[in-house]
């Protein structure tokens, strides 16, 4: 059997049911497997056809053991998650002029990549939880995509009850309405006024939660978020999905162009990588928010304010998963991890050296894209492709496109939300909207009536637990 440790070591490692129930170690530590399972060309060869749906029962097999979710129940788990999707492939691509494609993320019932491991993961909490007959209450925070994926994925679910944080203004409208227009009395949207750090200030909120042993415990808190092993471990699907269907042969290089917020998605294709999959450059796509590539090109991990920009869903200064990459590339070191760890608490950086940065930059290239940039990029590929990007993928193709000459292979890019979502920006790049940047789901939130609780950042971490207990009260 598998078992899952903290990145900060010092815990008892755990199967995978308890880890995926957890979200955080007890130390706060993010849970990673005690070694990756490998794959060989030879399977990969075999992988080569199979449906997204199918591809996923043979990866999420290797971290899964029979004995905690049966084969033909995890089967029904991940058929029933992406049976959402309103595309017949799950996940389509568009191909771009110069060998790039753009792997669209976004036909989940949310339009974003989150609903890709989001309904799965709430589906297998759920699976579980019914199973011992227990309840879970998810606090989530989320810059944009994750809360609608986390909300949509809880309808309905009594085994769970579903807190949504998200910083007011510092979202679009229409991912606001995702949340705030679901009725389902287990699903409780919150926005948060003057977040001075956006989501990563709900981040503080969520781990001060967790922190508090006896309201953790009271609540019986999880969470959904990335932070969770289960969404990190889902989205590796995507890059064997993206590199089977264009990798040359199998064996030769595929690269992968990446929008990089908390790390959660890059972290996903960096342990495909480690797994086996013959991934060519991992590109590190950001906007004004440089933290990824802040370390990845000097070594110092640090916490600079946020920076407000068009493409919103990564506006993130601490990447949360790159402590898991960290793991792997340090090579398990948990007591290095913990001071490094404990270091970057109390200061606001820690540096790490020549040779661990050597180690942990191998194999990624890292681009900021700027706001200019990415209107940019959405205009020329409008005109001149006739294929519309929200924000995010714009990151991504801007960074595969400044890359492109110096590359082989193909460019995998990752475009991780409809441009619907986005309609302001859009508007600012081509001028009016096309019919390719509505969707009908988001035109009807306009006009649906809202439920949510609103507080303010100052006073969040006193009042937020009030509230919280008082719902749970009720609900027993």
């Amino acid at each position: 059997m598998l078992l899952y440790q903290s990145t900060l070591g010092q815990a008892p490692a755990v199967d995978f049911e308890t880890a995926v129930l957890a979200g955080l170690a007890p130390n706060g530590g993010l849970y990673v497997p005690t070694q990756l399972p490998q794959v060989t060309l030879q399977q990969l060869e075999a992988w080569k056809g199979l449906s997204y749906p199918d591809l996923a029962h043979e990866i999420l097999s290797l971290f899964i053991d029979e004995a905690t979710v049966p084969a033909a129940d995890l089967k029904k788990l991940i058929e029933a998650s992406f049976s959402t999707f309103s595309h017949p492939e799950v996940i389509p691509h568009h191909e771009l002029t110069g060998d790039c494609y753009v792997q669209e993320l976004f036909h989940g019932p949310t339009l974003s990549f989150k609903d890709v491991a989001m309904g799965f993961v709430v589906n297998l909490f759920d699976y579980f939880l019914r199973r011992r007959g227990e309840h879970r209450t998810l606090m989530v925070a989320t810059s944009g995509d994750t809360g609608p994926a986390a909300a949509h994925a809880s309808i309905g679910k009594a085994s769970i009850s579903t807190w949504l944080f998200f910083p007011t203004g510092l979202i679009t409208e229409e991912q606001v309405r995702q949340m705030t227009t679901i009725m389902s009395p287990n699903v409780h949207p919150v926005a948060v006024n003057n977040c001075k750090n956006g989501s990563d200030d709900l981040d503080g909120l969520i781990s001060a939660s967790f922190a508090d042993a006896g309201f953790r415990k009271e609540m019986q808190l999880s969470s959904v978020n990335s932070i969770n092993w289960a969404r990190v471990m889902t989205q590796m699907v995507h890059y064997f999905y993206g590199y089977l269907r264009y990798a040359e042969r199998v064996g030769a290089p595929v690269n992968f162009a990446v929008p990089c917020g908390a790390f959660g998605n890059m972290c996903a294709g960096s342990m495909a990588r480690r797994m086996g999959l013959p991934v060519g450059a991992m590109i590190v796509a950001n906007n004004a928010n440089t933290s990824l590539s802040v370390v990845l090109g000097t070594g110092t991990f640090s916490k600079p304010d946020i920076k407000n920009t068009l493409a919103s869903a990564i506006d993130i200064s601490v990447p949360m998963n790159f402590w898991r990459h960290l793991y792997f590339s340090l090579e398990g070191d948990t007591d290095r991890l913990r001071y490094a760890w404990e270091t970057y608490e109390s200061q606001g950086s820690v540096q790490f050296s020549d040779k661990e940065l050597a180690a942990f930059r191998k194999g990624f290239l890292t681009y900021t894209v700027t706001d200019e940039n990415i209107l940019k990029t959405t205009r020329s590929h409008w005109r001149e492709e006739n294929y519309l990007l929200d924000p995010h993928g714009a990151v991504a193709v801007a960074a595969a496109r400044h890359y492109r000459p110096q590359l082989s292979g193909p460019i995998v890019c990752l475009a991780t939300a409809h441009p619907a979502k986005f309609p302001e920006t859009i508007r600012q790049a081509i001028g009016d909207l096309p019919a390719a940047g509505k969707h009908d789901s988001l035109e009807a939130a306009r006009t649906a009536g809202e439920r949510k609780y609103e507080f303010d950042y100052a006073t969040m971490h006193r009042a937020v637990p009030a509230v919280m207990r008082a719902v749970m009260s009720d609900r027993r």
